[in-house]
């Protein structure tokens, strides 16, 4: 039964009774008690009851059942009403003189009874108009309740039921699970909403299966994610393969399960999902594991990121964030000569010291707080420029990075060119990089953001290239000035035997695009010297200077920088 069939019931004004009742005067005192507040459906025999129930079952608000037909007994109806899904939860009202069947009909699912002969009609209407509101509430509550989609309890309703079962088990050990579909928005991609939601739905399906009669509970929380609140067991391997099951279309489904096991009541229900999250994402890039589980080691991490998270603002109001520059040099005069930089942000912590950026960027990345930190390193960037400029003369470059969350902030071409106005520095010393794999998510949307970004006279690097998002034949259509290798491809590159052939095709394809190319990660001056017989224009790495501060990097601005 879906919602808007209650809707319907309740929306019309007028709810409609099937009276099952073999006797003609029983029948017509019925009719004249319901017909001016219901419109009235009568069956004489059981066969005719069910004829009407196959039929008429969504627009049915309550069954009124004699137990004896002349062809069936009125509790086999019954049976048969509850036993079936569709009108499994249709009201039943049994009419009866027989006392003695009262226990069996309840037990089969019976709402009430109206003895015979029958009572007053206020009593009986008082009875059906009770009985009827009920279920509609009923009705509407286990939807609201409910994910329309799969019928898995939806995550706020969840969340109680869970609480509701720490009341009713004190001394038992519980589970907090959590499940995701691994790439699911591919498969939207690839085989159409219409095949993804039935994907869940199977998923929804094994789920309640594997837990069918051990008193856990499951939900969808959202999109592809599932929770399972459950007692504690030591193994899910079985609920994992259960759910990987192989779909039309040559598609299996791939999950993986994040376990929170022996779940701390004293947190509340939502952190204890938290932790089995934490747990799931340990092995999201993994091949090999599918199931994580949440330790002690997670948990010291969880507290050290909530403590960057909760000083985060006091740390960009405090200047605690550096920026360091890494210089880019251009290899294709005899002598390199400095060419731009790389500005990476850096933070020293007054009592945690120096933080990675490999820690806290993913961090602030996840919390929504890397489009605040990117701009406190473009501005802090672009200060620098100016001084340089105003102390030694030169006009330098320096590239920042354009994160994928900046890219669909509406507001971004209008922060970088107030803060290149009120800098004073020129549109084309702000290099903007921008990663390879930004490019694929709503590649039409990034291209519309990235050529407004170049038509304002910003210049375009795509940054990692060689990750493996893109196909070359993309390459020609995206709207860059260079392209910057990845780190690990040049590393590949001159790694087991130094096969440079695919880095020579990439530079052969930039340079007929007329993109610079630039190499980041170069190490040694054999892989400066063959960077440059191959054709790169520019390279960064540990060769020339690791990332520096300011004050130091200036050395490279003077007549001696760099030589």
């Amino acid at each position: 039964m879906k919602i808007g069939e209650t809707e319907a019931r309740v929306g019309r004004g007028r709810r409609r009774i099937l009276v099952v009742e073999d006797e003609w005067i029983n029948r017509e005192i019925l009719n004249l008690m319901l017909e001016r507040d219901y419109d009235v459906v009568f069956a004489e025999t059981g066969a005719q009851a069910l004829d009407i129930l196959g039929e008429q079952f969504r627009t049915l608000s309550l069954v009124l059942l004699d137990l004896n037909l002349p062809d069936m007994k009125g509790i086999d109806i019954l049976r048969t009403i509850k036993g079936t899904q569709r009108t499994a939860l249709l009201p039943v009202i049994v009419m009866t003189a027989d006392q003695d069947s009262e226990v069996e009909c309840l037990s089969l699912g019976a709402t009430d009874f109206i003895s015979k002969p029958y009572p007053k009609q206020e009593i009986v209407l008082a009875r059906i108009l009770r009985t009827i509101e009920l279920f509609e509430d009923r009705d509407l509550i286990r939807w609201t309740e409910h994910d329309p989609l799969t019928g898995l309890l939806n995550r706020a309703f969840f969340y109680r039921y869970a609480a509701q079962y720490d009341a009713l088990h004190p001394e038992g050990a519980t589970d907090a699970v959590l499940l995701n579909i691994n790439r699911f928005h591919m498969i939207n991609e690839r085989y159409g909403r219409e095949f993804g939601d039935e994907v869940l739905k199977r998923v929804a399906q094994e789920l309640t299966a594997a837990f069918e009669g051990t008193d856990g509970i499951v939900c969808r929380r959202e999109d592809d994610t599932f929770l399972i609140y459950c007692p504690h067991r030591v193994d899910y391997r079985d609920v994992l393969d259960r759910v990987c099951v192989q779909m039309d279309r040559d598609y299996q489904v791939r999950a993986r399960i994040g376990v929170y096991s022996c779940a701390d009541r004293g947190i509340d229900v939502e952190r204890r999902f938290d932790r089995a999250k934490q747990a799931a994402d340990t092995v999201k890039n993994s091949f090999s594991h599918a199931i994580g589980v949440y330790d002690n080691a997670m948990h010291e991490k969880a507290l050290y990121a909530e403590q960057l998270l909760e000083q985060f603002h006091t740390a960009i109001r405090e200047k605690q964030f550096s920026v360091f520059f890494q210089p880019k040099f251009d290899i294709r005069p005899d002598k390199p000569v400095l060419n731009s930089a790389e500005a990476l942000v850096r933070w020293n912590h007054p009592t945690l010291g120096m933080i990675s950026p490999g820690i806290f960027i993913p961090l602030f990345e996840e919390n929504g707080l890397i489009r605040e930190l990117d701009s406190y390193v473009w501005r802090e960037t672009a200060e620098h420029i100016r001084d340089w400029r105003d102390r030694f003369g030169k006009r330098v470059s320096v590239s920042v990075n354009v994160s994928r969350i900046d890219l669909g902030d509406p507001p971004l071409l209008k922060k970088l060119e107030d803060i290149v106005e009120e800098t004073g520095i020129e549109h084309g010393q702000l290099l903007l990089e921008i990663t390879e794999s930004a490019y694929t998510d709503d590649a039409e949307r990034i291209r519309e953001v990235v050529e407004a970004l170049r038509e304002a006279g910003f210049f375009i690097e795509m940054d990692d290239f060689g990750t493996g998002y893109s196909s070359l034949n993309m390459i020609t259509s995206l709207p860059i000035d260079a392209l910057k290798l990845d780190m690990q491809f040049i590393r590949t590159a001159f790694r087991d035997g130094k096969d440079t052939r695919l880095i020579e095709a990439v530079i052969g394809l930039a340079q007929s695009l007329g993109l610079t190319t630039i190499a980041e990660g170069v190490e040694t001056a054999e892989q400066m010297l063959t960077l440059k017989a191959l054709g790169c224009d520019i390279v960064q790495g540990y060769y020339f200077s690791k990332p520096v501060p300011a004050a130091q990097f200036e050395a490279f601005l003077l007549p001696q920088g760099g030589e």
